[in-house]
């Protein structure tokens, strides 16, 4: 992984949080909706929706962080095949590459990432059914269950952030960045269940959504051409090379 597990999964966490902004009309209504499926006297008191709010976002959370192991280990078979100068290439070029796509999406320029959305769509159509079984949450495990089935939901900037998972280097990898993901999302997607309606007109100003597109398509930029980029990558001892088949995590 270029710069290293620990600034990428900064760097995820960071997307996570400002690409939550663009997000907040399809995951905020989903929080909205669960909330409403609560007994009003859970739903009415702040105390007894905390805890279904953390259930419900802790299980989508865990479900980012098996789809990054699961990614990451499919990623890190892949680079066996590869020398390491071109896994190192391939994963700068695919890591950057999605975040500029990200930071397009996330400002409304270019919507290429929809694609992958309607392809996760067809995934989504098996798994949504399993959520119903749960509804309406008796308790905060049966909140926790739908939010493993809700972290499956097609999402552009879940996506995104599994293209860093792909070229980590393992499970391990993939699993600790897609959790650093998930913790950057978790901010806003906690004081939705709370305040919806006032996020919801902050999060809908065009301004907003077009500052955090651009902040995450300058990381993409800095991770495709900042200076140093090629240097950084031919300078990695072989033991530092994340994106190899002959290094484990």
């Amino acid at each position: 992984m270029i710069g290293g597990t620990e600034l990428s999964a900064v760097s995820l966490f960071l997307a996570g949080l400002l690409g939550s902004v663009h997000c907040i009309g399809m995951c905020g209504g989903i929080t909205g909706a669960l909330t409403l499926a609560l007994p009003e006297p859970v739903r009415s008191r702040q105390a007894r929706l905390i805890p279904y709010l953390l259930a419900y976002n802790a299980g989508r959370i865990l479900s980012y962080t098996l789809a990054g192991a699961l990614v990451g280990a499919a990623g890190a078979a892949l680079a066996g095949v590869f020398t390491r100068e071109l896994a190192m290439s391939v994963g700068r070029i695919v890591s950057g590459g999605f975040m500029v796509l990200l930071g397009l999406y996330v400002a409304g320029w270019w919507s290429a990432l929809i694609g992958l959305e309607r392809l996760g769509a067809r995934l989504w159509r098996r798994v949504e059914p399993l959520g119903r079984r749960f509804l309406p949450p008796r308790g905060p495990l049966s909140a926790l269950a739908l939010g493993l089935v809700w972290g499956w939901l097609p999402c552009g900037l879940v996506y995104s952030a599994l293209a860093f998972a792909l070229v980590s280097g393992g499970a391990a990898a993939g699993a600790t960045l897609m959790l650093a993901f998930g913790f950057g999302t978790l901010p806003m997607l906690l004081a939705m269940g709370a305040a919806a309606r006032w996020l919801t007109r902050i999060t809908r100003s065009a301004w907003l959504r077009q500052l955090a597109g651009a902040l995450i398509l300058v990381f993409g930029l800095t991770m495709l051409f900042g200076a140093g980029a090629h240097q950084h990558a031919e300078s990695l001892p072989d033991g530092d090379a994340a994106v190899t088949g002959h290094h484990n995590h």
